[in-house]
């Protein structure tokens, strides 16, 4: 049997999801003999998304440029995309900046404002991607095929989304345990 090759995505967000699934511990093991790990920030140096991707876990919101390339090629290649955490499904706390009213008032208050020694706003391309005039949620940009909220989502949570998926069956995503926000 081939195995799923599986990856996790990381944008807008804290990682706290990646932590929680790091929480699964034992069960990793046995994760890992049924998935080849294709991509991830966790134990994976890899710099391109591949292509015939089974699984992929995508934490955080789209905040900027980097985030909408690859949200768009996360989702070509990638046949069941699973929001992962509160960040990816509403968009949650990266959002927060969107009260500001766009991004060059997110650049100034940070750069400018909060700054403290050498103020300036970056002006060298690639330093910092460019912003996204809103934080959006994953499923604003693409399809999701699978919403797992949380902040962040918990290990038990996160292996009965993925253990169904091991079996080719879809997850069962209703009650408390399985769709609880926060």
């Amino acid at each position: 049997m081939d195995k799923i090759r599986f990856a996790t995505v990381w944008l807008a967000g804290c990682s706290g999801c990646h932590m929680s699934f790091l929480d699964l511990d034992e069960w990793l093991l046995e994760l890992a003999a049924q998935v080849e790990v294709v991509y991830s920030p966790v134990g994976c140096d890899l710099k391109i998304y591949p292509e015939n991707v089974d699984v992929c876990l995508v934490e955080g919101g789209i905040a900027n440029e980097d985030n909408l390339e690859l949200i768009h090629l996360v989702r070509k290649n990638t046949k069941t995309l699973i929001s992962f955490g509160d960040c990816a499904v509403t968009a949650n706390v990266p959002a927060m900046r969107n009260m500001l009213g766009g991004a060059e008032p997110v650049l100034k208050r940070a750069y400018l404002e909060l700054g403290d020694l050498q103020r300036q706003l970056p002006h060298e391309p690639g330093i910092v991607p460019e912003l996204l005039e809103q934080v959006l949620p994953v499923h604003e940009i693409v399809p999701v095929d699978i919403f797992m909220p949380g902040c962040p989502p918990d290990a038990n949570r996160i292996r009965a989304t993925l253990e169904p998926l091991l079996k080719g069956e879809k997850p069962l995503m209703q009650g408390r345990e399985m769709i609880k926000f926060g």
